[in-house]
């Protein structure tokens, strides 16, 4: 009989169910984008309702696009845009508020309060994670203080809290478990990566019942099981946030190994073992993932707009149509062009990590043509690539030796050969960029067995192409120099609101 691992890839766009067979190849795939809401300047949110029946939708018809029972799953793995905050009601199981995505900057002033108060050292120290909106906590709170009756509701325990995961889990299992895994959980402003715990002091900082959060289990193993949908009931054996899943679908299985993912955001991960480091360069330090007992550590640069700046490109300033059209475009200019663009729509992360940063487009001459636009917008994935690189450098004191990257802007042979050329780095990209959904299906496949071990799912990796650094050394740093000028002018703006 014919076996495959089902994966619930659930992005800041769209809902994916990927299905995987042994070899780790996609047999079938179906997406579906969802609504984006901004209700404000420097908000975002998501429909969490909408969220699950596009899930559903997209399940059905990936089973139904492969031809593949669901006596023919043999388990489940998910994975999910990390911090976007649900808080529903138990008892109704309907949502109180929309989804605070993790873009949303809505409680930023909230931060600079607890920072004054002096609360910054010890949340680095309990989570490895900077005191920035990006992260679940503040949004908790923000919407236990914002909906009315929530806090009284969350106090008496009748609301639940998770990140995306646990909602889809909630939902499958017909409200029978309130489940997330270790790397999820270290998103959240909340969870103690030392001992791996909610956190009392961190949860009367934030003022959010304990009774809100759910139980966190290793990301690989028994989670619940699924009982809807489905005909047959399937265990859920893997759970991961997308960046985590990512680092793992690439095989990152040692200490040192690093990948790049561009996604919505661009991210930035390095394996460093077993135990927790501290970053001197405004990196985070996070779970990775649990397995076999045992907690593996990452350090984590993100940029928070990557592939959505191309996004940008297509949908508000219409100069495409589609998304892979902007390699066309891009090579009708040279590389020569002065024009920076800095796509900080929702402010900056690391490692400048400036809340009130926004978007800019430095350069501009009568000449500037919608395609330098849309080549600089290409250019800027890769320069915030090297922002990451080089802090992770300085952390460790050493250079990477290769970059992998993956994430669906990877497939963009300029961009990928220019993130090559201004790292001055091998750079490698699988023939499978799936790499988050894989990472998620191989989590739930090794907790039943499906495969050994990781030295198995080695094996089964396959390299599409490894873009090797043409530029001069000159040509680099000019143009790596403009693009700090740029950063500059942006982090200006930001001052003196």
């Amino acid at each position: 009989m014919r076996e495959f691992i089902l994966t619930i890839d659930e992005g800041t766009t769209s809902a994916r169910a990927i299905v995987f067979n042994h070899e780790g190849d996609c047999v079938s795939v179906a997406a579906k984008e969802f609504t984006q809401y901004y209700p404000a300047s420097g908000w975002l949110e998501h429909d969490p309702n909408e969220i699950w029946t596009t899930t559903i939708e997209v399940i059905k018809k990936a089973m139904q696009n492969g031809n593949i029972a669901d006596n023919e799953i043999k388990a489940i793995g998910i994975t999910n845009q990390r911090e976007t905050t649900v808080v529903w009601d138990k008892c109704t199981g309907k949502p109180v508020y929309n989804a605070i995505v993790w873009g949303d900057r809505r409680t930023a002033e909230f931060c600079d309060g607890l920072r004054n108060k002096g609360y910054e050292p010890i949340i680095k120290q309990k989570t490895g994670l900077v005191l920035d909106p990006y992260f679940s906590g503040t949004k908790v709170r923000w919407i236990l203080d914002h909906v009315e009756g929530a806090r009284e509701k969350a106090e008496n325990g009748d609301l639940l809290f998770s990140n995306i995961d646990g909602w889809i889990i909630w939902n499958l299992t017909g409200g029978k478990a309130h489940v997330t895994d270790y790397s999820n959980a270290s998103r959240t402003l909340m969870f103690n990566i030392n001992d791996l715990k909610w956190d009392n002091e961190l949860l009367s900082m934030l003022d959010v019942p304990a009774n809100m959060l759910p139980e966190v289990k290793q990301s690989s193993g028994y989670f619940a099981t699924a009982t809807k949908i489905f005909k047959n009931q399937i265990p859920i054996t893997g759970v991961a946030g997308d960046q985590m899943a990512a680092t793992f679908g690439q095989c990152c299985f040692e200490k040192g190994m690093s990948k790049f993912t561009y996604g919505t955001a661009g991210v930035m991960t390095m394996n460093i073992g077993d135990k927790p480091i501290a970053s001197k360069n405004g990196l985070l330090t996070t779970i990775g993932w649990g397995l076999n007992g045992k907690v593996v550590y990452l350090m984590e640069g993100i940029v928070y707009n990557a592939g959505s700046a191309i996004q940008w490109l297509r949908d508000e300033l219409k100069f495409i149509e589609a998304s892979p059209d902007s390699e066309f475009f891009a090579k009708k200019v040279g590389d020569d062009n002065e024009v920076y663009v800095v796509p900080a729509f929702t402010g900056f992360a690391a490692p400048y990590w400036d809340a009130y940063a926004r978007g800019t487009i430095v350069g501009l001459s009568r000449g500037t043509s919608k395609n330098n636009i849309i080549r600089a917008t290409l250019e800027s994935l890769s320069y915030q690539t090297k922002d990451l690189v080089d802090a992770l450098a300085e952390d460790f004191g050493q250079r990477l030796p290769l970059l992998k990257v993956d994430g669906g802007a990877c497939r963009n042979d300029l961009m990928t050969q220019f993130t090559s050329d201004i790292l001055d780095m091998d750079v490698e990209r699988p023939s499978n960029v799936e790499t988050t959904a894989a990472g998620a299906a191989y989590l739930a496949g090794l907790a039943v067995g499906y495969w050994k071990n990781e030295e198995e799912i080695v094996q089964y990796r396959k390299i599409d192409k490894v873009f090797h650094p043409s530029m001069d050394e000159e040509t680099r740093k000019k143009l790596y120099k403009g693009w700090k000028r740029a950063v500059n002018a942006a982090l200006a703006w930001s001052k003196d609101r």
